[in-house]
């Protein structure tokens, strides 16, 4: 389904939704003053470079004004797990700022802001990344604070009826509140929610997200869809959730094309795969990520959805999160406005995990330079090839959707 959030980054209205799902993204940028910092032991290099081109063809009659919203994309975040740097890019950026779910996004500058029949624009970016071992709190069920121990403001901000969560639908409350039954644990109510999806929700993609009532009517739905019920059920029994993205790097010479909305999207993705995975915030341990289609695991335990999987490999990189967007309504749209106008798009992403231990920039260090050179054994991407978790399929969410 994430090969389609591509496609919303052509849409005018899609600022968040532009990338949401998609790479097309860099990082932080600031070229001058850059200090390097050496990569310390166990971290793993990548680059991902995307070109992305908006296409007007020959014969059409529309003329395609490209608003800020085109030009927008989405910049991976920078966290304890992973630095990720812009490495180069064929266009300037005209402003930096954050979307309304809080991650930094930036409008790039085009030579030409409208295309006429015959006409295309594009772009390419490149980013470097160090990707960090991560680790997941040990957890006990008897150890889980109660629903009463989140903290107010967490319930006020991510808990709320917007974006795609429809946390007042009558049959998505009805349902959360039977699986929840007296249970007060944060844990163990997440748990029994994981297990409930896991057990009656099949994995199936489809060529646009869905929303949590029609992931739950259908009893199928992919990566993020899954991901949306899951936050919209939690959400319902006031427990703080949103959704993350991030892509994942694939071992090998593994490339796959693919065209969507009737041929109007062509992706094209090598050593790359797209993914999504809710966020859940379970005291006292904080903010647990919960896979639902990619867990490193053959144990039935739910809880291996929040200790293995996808996003404790370093092999996944953490792009935006989604909490109040809906970017399920904002793809739609993007389809239709597509289609309408007889447009097309065309993306290239490709990932690579790099041999030497390159440096990383950091713009917010202001002492000298620290220059060092490590080696990093090539030994976890291959792990998404070996492994594979009980429920998913063949490929990963994009065919080859924070912390």
């Amino acid at each position: 389904m994430f090969t389609l959030l591509h496609e919303w980054q052509m849409h005018r209205k899609s600022v968040l939704t532009f990338f949401l799902l998609f790479l097309l993204s860099f990082s932080v940028l600031s070229v001058t003053s850059l200090i390097a910092t050496q990569a310390d032991s166990g971290d793993i290099n990548y680059s991902i470079r995307s070109t992305v081109t908006f296409a007007n063809p020959y014969g059409g009659t529309k003329i395609w004004n490209l608003t800020e919203e085109d030009r927008t994309i989405g910049l991976f975040m920078n966290n304890s797990w992973q630095n990720v740097e812009l490495k180069s890019t064929n266009l300037p950026f005209e402003v930096l700022k954050n979307d309304e779910d809080g991650n930094r996004i930036a409008v790039l500058k085009f030579p030409e802001q409208r295309l006429l029949p015959g006409e295309n624009a594009s772009y390419t970016i490149e980013h470097s990344i160090v990707s960090r071992p991560r680790s997941i709190p040990e957890m006990l069920e008897s150890e889980s604070g109660k629903l009463e121990a989140i903290p107010q403001d967490l319930r006020e901000n991510y808990t709320r009826d917007e974006g795609p969560w429809m946390v007042k639908d009558p049959t998505l409350v009805q349902m959360a509140h039977y699986l929840a039954g007296n249970e007060r644990k944060v844990l163990n109510i997440v748990k029994g929610l994981v297990g409930w999806i896991t057990s009656n929700v099949d994995y199936a993609t489809h060529e646009l997200p869905l929303y949590p009532n029609e992931t739950l009517s259908m009893g199928e739905g992919d990566c993020d869809d899954q991901a949306i019920l899951l936050v919209s059920l939690a959400r319902i029994l006031g427990i703080p959730s949103y959704l993350q993205i991030g892509a994942i790097y694939v071992s090998g010479n593994r490339s796959v094309e693919e065209t969507y909305w009737e041929g109007h999207v062509r992706t094209v993705q090598i050593r790359i795969g797209w993914h999504g995975w809710a966020m859940v915030y379970v005291p006292p341990w904080g903010w647990l990520p919960v896979d639902l289609t990619y867990v490193f695991s053959d144990s039935l335990d739910p809880l291996d959805a929040i200790r293995y999987g996808a996003i404790t490999q370093q092999s996944t990189i953490q792009y935006i999160n989604i909490s109040r967007a809906n970017y399920v309504a904002e793809s739609r749209e993007s389809r239709n406005f597509i289609l309408k106008n007889g447009f097309y798009i065309d993306v290239k992403d490709e990932m690579t995990e790099n041999e030497d231990n390159g440096l990383i920039g950091r713009p917010e260090i202001t002492i000298g330079i620290v220059v060092g050179v490590a080696t990093v054994m090539l030994l976890v991407s291959c792990l998404l090839i070996v492994r594979r978790q009980r429920r998913h399929p063949e490929r990963l969410e994009v065919p080859a959707p924070p912390v």
